[in-house]
C-alpha cells in the first residue's frame, strides 16, 4: 500500500530589489506578485516611484513552470490546493529570510503589498508574523478564509488597508466582490478602505504612485 513521506531538506531561492536602503529611504515596500509572475519582471510595476524615497523587495514564489506549450515562458505559483498547509509553513519561513536580509533597521514606513495571488501570502505574512506594517494594500485578490479579525489584532491605529481592484476585472465578479468586501470589513473594520479604479486585472499603477507619496506616521 502506497504512502506518502516527508522530509525536510536545505533550500534555496531567489528574490528581487529595486532601489537601494538608505538614510533617504520613506517607505519599505514588500511586494508579492500574482500567479504566473516572475519577481524580477514583476518589480517593473515599481519602477517609476522616486527612487531615493523608496527601496522595493519583491520575493519569487518557489514553484516554477513553463507558460504555453512552446515551452519558453516560465511563470510561478505561490500555492495550490496540494498540502497547502505545509507548503505555507515554506513560503512564510522564506519571507522571513528574506526580509531579514534585506531590513536591519526599522523602516521609517511598510507598505506591504499582495497582487492577485499574492494577497493570500501578503495577508498571511502580516497575520502569523504580526508585521505591524503602515499600509497592508490588497490588490486584485481574494483574503484567505481561514484567517480572523484577532490575526490582524496588533495593526497599530495609524495602519491603513487598501483593497483595490479593475471594475473590468474579469476575475472579479459581483458575488465575489460581495464575498471579498465582507471578509475586509470584518477583518479590518474602519482600517479598510476600497477603491475601484478603471481597468482589468492589472497593477493600478496610479494607485501605486500616490501610495508612494504619501505620508503615514510610523508611531
Amino acid at each position: 500500500m502506497a504512502s506518502e513521506k516527508s522530509v525536510i531538506y536545505l533550500s534555496s531561492n531567489t528574490y528581487s530589489v529595486l532601489n537601494n536602503y538608505t538614510t533617504k529611504t520613506k517607505n519599505v515596500w514588500v511586494v508579492f506578485h500574482g500567479l504566473g509572475y516572475l519577481s524580477k519582471y514583476f518589480i517593473n510595476y515599481f519602477s517609476k516611484i522616486n527612487p531615493e524615497e523608496n527601496f522595493i523587495i519583491a520575493p519569487q514564489a518557489p514553484s516554477k513552470y513553463y507558460q504555453g506549450k512552446d515551452f519558453k515562458h516560465v511563470g510561478a505559483s505561490w500555492l495550490t490546493k496540494e498540502n497547502t498547509i505545509e507548503e505555507t509553513k515554506n513560503v512564510l519561513a522564506y519571507v522571513d529570510q528574506v526580509y531579514k536580509s534585506e531590513i536591519k533597521v526599522k523602516p521609517p514606513n511598510l507598505i506591504i503589498l499582495g497582487y492577485s495571488q499574492g494577497v493570500s501570502i501578503a495577508t498571511r505574512w502580516v497575520a502569523t508574523r504580526k508585521i505591524n506594517c503602515n499600509h497592508l494594500v490588497l490588490h486584485s485578490g481574494g483574503i484567505p478564509s481561514e484567517l480572523e479579525t484577532e490575526d490582524f489584532s496588533h495593526l497599530k491605529k495609524t495602519s491603513k488597508v487598501s483593497y483595490t481592484y479593475g471594475n473590468k476585472d474579469p476575475y472579479i465578479n459581483d458575488v465575489r466582490i460581495t464575498q471579498e468586501r465582507s471578509k475586509g470589513n470584518r477583518l479590518f473594520g474602519k482600517y479598510l478602505k476600497i477603491e475601484v479604479f478603471d481597468g482589468i486585472h492589472e497593477i493600478n499603477s496610479d494607485f501605486i504612485m500616490r501610495t508612494s507619496k504619501e505620508n503615514i506616521s510610523s508611531t
